[in-house]
């Protein structure tokens, strides 16, 4: 049953992912740079964490630890976001399909990018990153509605009720 709630989380982020950089297309380029308020990154800034983020955690289940997260001025559109974003999606994709319910129970040990060593098991690590994931498409959300361009509900049931037939 695990490995049928992973892949679906899967397949929720990869949807709620893609939409969201739907919605930003909408942007300007200078919309895509402002931040909204003071204490907040621009939508630029905040999808290429996510992005990176997805990035970091998938080399780490597969092996490597990188020393940095990606950085946000090797992004300088939307188009650039979107070109590696889909890269690390379908890489992304390729993993969790290979995954089996023995593999998700296995510890994965990492060394994250201060050089601190940290181990757990592939599920725990799995669902911190869709949760994560949820944490700042939020942010962007409310960014995009900010400049009057909401993507629309992001929540996992409405995921499902658009996937599958009534």
């Amino acid at each position: 049953m695990l490995l049928g709630v992973i892949r679906s989380l899967y397949q929720y982020n990869r949807w709620a992912n893609f939409r969201v950089l739907g919605t930003s297309s909408s942007l300007s380029l200078e919309q895509l740079f402002q931040p909204v308020t003071m204490r907040t990154p621009c939508v630029r800034d905040t999808l290429v964490h996510t992005m990176s983020a997805e990035w970091i955690w998938l080399s780490r289940w597969k092996g490597t630890s990188p020393t940095a997260m990606l950085r946000a001025p090797d992004y300088p559109d939307l188009a650039s976001i979107q070109t590696r974003w889909s890269e690390i999606d379908e890489e992304m994709q390729q993993f969790v399909t290979q995954l089996n319910p023995g593999v998700l129970s296995q510890v994965v040990e990492y060394t994250n990018t201060k050089g601190v060593k940290w181990a757990y098991p592939l599920w725990q690590m799995m669902i911190h990153q869709v949760n994560h994931a949820t944490q700042h498409r939020s942010e962007v959300a409310v960014m995009l509605t900010h400049f009057g361009y909401s993507p629309g509900e992001l929540d996992y049931l409405v995921y499902l009720d658009k996937i599958r037939p009534i």
